[in-house]
Protein backbone atom coordinates (compact mmCIF):
# COMPACT_ATOMS: atom_id res chain seq x y z
CA UNK A 1 0.00 0.00 0.00
CA UNK A 2 2.61 2.61 0.81
CA UNK A 3 4.47 1.62 -2.56
CA UNK A 4 1.26 2.84 -4.38
CA UNK A 5 1.11 5.87 -2.21
CA UNK A 6 4.28 6.44 -3.11
CA UNK A 7 3.58 5.91 -6.60
CA UNK A 8 0.58 8.63 -6.31
CA UNK A 9 -2.15 6.00 -7.00
CA UNK A 10 -5.64 7.85 -5.90
CA UNK A 11 -7.41 5.03 -5.35
CA UNK A 12 -4.61 3.68 -2.61
CA UNK A 13 -5.62 6.89 -0.65
CA UNK A 14 -9.10 5.71 -0.88
CA UNK A 15 -8.51 2.22 0.35
CA UNK A 16 -6.50 3.46 3.26
CA UNK A 17 -9.22 6.06 4.30
CA UNK A 18 -12.08 3.49 3.83
CA UNK A 19 -9.88 0.98 6.15
CA UNK A 20 -8.59 3.59 8.97
CA UNK A 21 -10.49 6.43 8.78
CA UNK A 22 -13.57 5.64 11.28
CA UNK A 23 -10.52 4.49 13.51
CA UNK A 24 -8.59 8.02 12.99
CA UNK A 25 -11.99 10.07 13.60
CA UNK A 26 -12.24 8.32 16.37
CA UNK A 27 -8.66 8.97 17.92
CA UNK A 28 -9.19 12.50 16.81
CA UNK A 29 -12.89 13.01 18.28
CA UNK A 30 -11.74 11.77 21.81
CA UNK A 31 -8.57 14.50 21.76
CA UNK A 32 -10.43 17.23 20.27
CA UNK A 33 -14.26 16.56 21.49
CA UNK A 34 -15.55 18.30 18.26
CA UNK A 35 -17.43 16.39 15.69
CA UNK A 36 -16.86 18.91 12.81
CA UNK A 37 -13.19 19.68 13.89
CA UNK A 38 -12.34 15.82 14.50
CA UNK A 39 -13.59 15.91 10.71
CA UNK A 40 -11.50 18.84 9.55
CA UNK A 41 -8.69 17.11 11.24
CA UNK A 42 -9.24 13.82 9.98
CA UNK A 43 -9.25 15.15 6.05
CA UNK A 44 -5.70 17.00 7.28
CA UNK A 45 -4.70 14.05 8.21
CA UNK A 46 -5.16 12.04 4.86
CA UNK A 47 -4.31 14.72 2.96
CA UNK A 48 -0.77 14.81 5.27
CA UNK A 49 -0.28 11.00 4.42
CA UNK A 50 -0.77 11.88 0.79
CA UNK A 51 2.01 14.35 0.75
CA UNK A 52 4.23 13.06 3.25
CA UNK A 53 4.39 8.88 2.63
CA UNK A 54 7.98 9.51 1.57
CA UNK A 55 8.74 10.01 5.12
CA UNK A 56 6.99 7.10 6.59
CA UNK A 57 9.37 3.84 7.17
CA UNK A 58 8.11 0.43 7.23
CA UNK A 59 11.00 -0.53 9.70
CA UNK A 60 9.68 1.98 12.18
CA UNK A 61 5.94 0.22 12.32
CA UNK A 62 2.98 -0.89 10.07
CA UNK A 63 1.66 2.10 7.97
CA UNK A 64 -1.63 1.96 9.83
CA UNK A 65 -0.19 2.94 12.72
CA UNK A 66 1.94 5.82 11.48
CA UNK A 67 -1.54 7.08 9.45
CA UNK A 68 -2.79 6.84 13.58
CA UNK A 69 0.18 8.82 14.93
CA UNK A 70 0.01 11.26 12.13
CA UNK A 71 -3.72 11.73 13.57
CA UNK A 72 -2.49 11.78 16.70
CA UNK A 73 -0.13 14.55 15.74
CA UNK A 74 -2.66 16.58 13.99
CA UNK A 75 -5.19 16.33 16.89
CA UNK A 76 -3.01 17.54 19.50
CA UNK A 77 -1.96 20.19 17.18
CA UNK A 78 -5.46 21.53 17.04
CA UNK A 79 -5.97 21.38 20.65
CA UNK A 80 -2.91 23.44 21.58
CA UNK A 81 -3.95 26.32 18.89
CA UNK A 82 -6.14 28.87 19.42
CA UNK A 83 -9.01 27.90 17.65
CA UNK A 84 -8.76 24.46 20.12
CA UNK A 85 -8.77 25.90 22.94
CA UNK A 86 -11.98 27.55 22.23
CA UNK A 87 -13.52 23.85 21.41
CA UNK A 88 -15.26 23.07 25.33
CA UNK A 89 -14.47 19.17 26.47
CA UNK A 90 -11.44 18.76 24.77
CA UNK A 91 -9.65 15.73 26.59
CA UNK A 92 -6.10 16.56 28.24
CA UNK A 93 -3.44 15.62 26.07
CA UNK A 94 -1.65 14.29 28.41
CA UNK A 95 -4.30 10.98 28.44
CA UNK A 96 -2.71 10.80 24.57
CA UNK A 97 0.99 9.75 25.37
CA UNK A 98 1.10 7.18 22.46
CA UNK A 99 -1.77 5.55 20.44
CA UNK A 100 -3.45 1.90 21.38
CA UNK A 101 -0.83 -0.80 20.43
CA UNK A 102 -2.51 -2.74 17.50
CA UNK A 103 -4.03 -6.13 19.89
CA UNK A 104 -6.00 -3.74 21.83
CA UNK A 105 -6.64 -1.15 19.26
CA UNK A 106 -9.81 -2.70 18.22
CA UNK A 107 -10.93 -3.15 21.38
CA UNK A 108 -10.20 0.76 22.50
CA UNK A 109 -12.03 1.68 19.77
CA UNK A 110 -15.01 0.09 20.81
CA UNK A 111 -14.76 0.80 24.57
CA UNK A 112 -14.18 4.81 23.07
CA UNK A 113 -17.35 4.15 21.11
CA UNK A 114 -19.46 3.19 23.68
CA UNK A 115 -18.04 6.30 25.76
CA UNK A 116 -18.85 8.31 22.70
CA UNK A 117 -22.43 7.18 22.99
CA UNK A 118 -22.85 7.29 26.91
CA UNK A 119 -21.49 11.29 26.26
CA UNK A 120 -24.41 12.04 23.94
CA UNK A 121 -26.79 10.30 25.79
CA UNK A 122 -25.62 12.02 29.27
CA UNK A 123 -26.28 15.19 26.41
CA UNK A 124 -29.52 14.16 25.99
CA UNK A 125 -30.68 14.17 29.43
CA UNK A 126 -32.02 17.31 31.46
CA UNK A 127 -29.93 19.79 33.29
CA UNK A 128 -30.79 18.56 36.95
CA UNK A 129 -30.17 14.88 35.62
CA UNK A 130 -26.68 15.87 34.96
CA UNK A 131 -26.35 18.29 37.37
CA UNK A 132 -27.32 15.10 39.85
CA UNK A 133 -25.37 12.00 37.91
CA UNK A 134 -21.84 14.86 37.90
CA UNK A 135 -22.62 15.13 41.55
CA UNK A 136 -23.25 11.28 42.30
CA UNK A 137 -20.29 10.46 39.91
CA UNK A 138 -17.73 13.05 39.56
CA UNK A 139 -17.94 14.70 43.15
CA UNK A 140 -18.49 10.95 44.70
CA UNK A 141 -21.11 12.60 46.90
CA UNK A 142 -23.37 10.28 48.81
CA UNK A 143 -27.04 11.15 48.67
CA UNK A 144 -27.24 13.05 52.27
CA UNK A 145 -23.92 15.01 51.17
CA UNK A 146 -25.95 15.96 47.69
CA UNK A 147 -29.54 17.26 49.53
CA UNK A 148 -27.68 19.28 52.00
CA UNK A 149 -25.59 20.66 49.29
CA UNK A 150 -28.62 21.19 46.85
CA UNK A 151 -30.87 22.14 50.25
CA UNK A 152 -33.45 19.62 49.07
CA UNK A 153 -34.88 16.69 51.09
CA UNK A 154 -33.12 13.29 51.31
CA UNK A 155 -36.34 11.33 49.65
CA UNK A 156 -36.36 14.00 46.71
CA UNK A 157 -32.55 13.78 46.06
CA UNK A 158 -33.22 9.73 45.68
CA UNK A 159 -36.24 10.10 43.69
CA UNK A 160 -33.52 12.27 41.19
CA UNK A 161 -30.90 10.31 40.93
CA UNK A 162 -33.29 7.33 40.51
CA UNK A 163 -34.75 9.40 37.94
CA UNK A 164 -31.56 10.50 36.08
CA UNK A 165 -30.03 6.53 36.24
CA UNK A 166 -33.37 5.62 34.28
CA UNK A 167 -33.42 7.76 32.04
CA UNK A 168 -29.59 7.11 31.37
CA UNK A 169 -30.79 3.51 31.38
CA UNK A 170 -33.50 4.48 28.67
CA UNK A 171 -31.40 6.85 26.24
CA UNK A 172 -27.97 3.67 26.50
CA UNK A 173 -30.96 0.52 25.95
CA UNK A 174 -29.60 0.38 22.26
CA UNK A 175 -26.08 -0.13 22.95
CA UNK A 176 -26.95 -3.01 25.85
CA UNK A 177 -24.74 -6.36 25.29
CA UNK A 178 -27.02 -8.97 25.95
CA UNK A 179 -25.46 -11.63 28.31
Amino acid sequence: MARRLKERDPQAVAELYDRYGRMAFLLVYRIIGDIGAAEDTVQETFLKVWNSVDSYDPSRGALGRWILSVARNRAIDYVRSWEGRQVRGASAIQEWAQPATPPDFEKDVLNLDLRLAMRDAIRRLTPRQREILDLAYVEELTQTEMAERLSRPLGTVKTWVRGALQALRAEMAPYRQEA
